[in-house]
């Protein structure tokens, strides 16, 4: 019964830490996906962007703390930075499509892909004039609360980096469904061609999509550094991958596919490590994937007739 009870404590602990890990490629991966379902090009420059995100977080939140504190709660400037910092990387996410994508809607793609990496290495760069390669610490904007509930151990701040990150994908659900603007993302995922001829103007889906993605992945952003609080310039490259890895799993164009496999690779990557040494992490993690994608290469909700039109 002992033995029993310390599995059972061993699969919730590590469960929770998989959510908190899976919730920051689910938010990712899903600006990955958004683009390529409304304009069939990658991203490559969201992981930077997701960088990008995470130190203009931490500068609003800097000054907030410096303005403000002890006059606002930690959970009024946490919100308020949610907001600001969204609101400010959802125009890095316009600048991005109109600047570099827009101009290349009808090269090949493989420029497209180029050019997303450029931006990156761009924003990557320009971290390093400005701020400088030292890395930085994000500022804790909610006191953390440790509990204990059965021998499984988690804080306050775990647990709101779930439930934000499940609510937000909750509120772009409601989004793309129910507002005209999300009907038009998914008709123009549907069939990029004619979607415009109706009278859909592609020059501003487009960048409300980039606008949305970058949105989400600068709240993925300030939630890391409450996690994990050690800012880089390269931050942003890793974890992009992995996102996109995430996207390609889920389905090219599906979000709740992203979602999912986010998850999972979140799910893989903690429970790998508690058993294997953490070198071996990526290695079985991505071997694991391949296994899934050699079975089903479109992912999990991709669907037929992407492979006609979107390469």
């Amino acid at each position: 019964m002992e033995a029993f009870t310390d599995f059972a404590r061993f699969i919730f602990q590590n469960l929770i830490n998989a959510l908190q890990r899976g919730s920051f490629y689910a938010v990712i991966s899903i600006g990955y996906s958004m683009v390529y379902g409304v304009l069939m090009l990658f991203n490559f420059a969201h992981g930077d962007i997701f960088m990008l995100g995470t130190y203009i977080g931490f500068g609003v939140a800097s000054l907030f703390l410096v303005l403000f504190a002890g006059f606002l709660p930690g959970p009024v400037i946490f919100i308020a930075t949610v907001v600001i910092t969204m609101f400010l990387s959802s125009w890095i996410g316009v600048f991005v499509e109109v600047v570099g994508y827009r101009p290349l809607r009808s090269a090949p793609r493989a420029s497209a892909a180029i050019t997303g990496l450029m931006i990156g290495i761009i924003f990557e760069t320009g971290i390093l004039i400005f701020l400088g390669a030292e890395r930085l610490s994000f500022p804790p904007l909610m006191e953390s609360i440790a509990y204990n509930i059965g021998g499984v151990y988690f804080t306050n701040v775990k647990a709101m980096i779930i439930v934000l990150s499940l609510l937000m994908m909750l509120a772009l659900h409601t989004f793309i469904q129910k507002t005209k603007w999300g009907m038009a993302m998914r008709a123009m995922s549907f069939d990029f061609l004619a979607v415009p001829l109706m009278g859909v103007s592609i020059n501003v889906i487009a960048p409300l999509t980039f606008a949305v993605g970058a949105g989400l992945a600068s709240v993925a952003g300030i939630l890391y550094g409450q996690a994990y609080p050690i800012l880089d310039p390269y931050m942003g490259v890793m974890i992009g991958w992995k996102a996109f890895v995430a996207a390609i799993l889920g389905g090219r164009g599906s979000i709740k596919g992203a979602a999912l496999a986010g998850y999972l690779l979140g799910f893989i990557e903690i429970f790998v490590a508690t058993i294997f040494p953490s070198t071996l992490r990526d290695l079985i993690a991505y071997s694991i994937i391949l296994l899934i994608l050699a079975y089903r290469p479109r992912g999990f909700f991709g669907m037929d007739y992407s492979t006609k039109l979107r390469l």
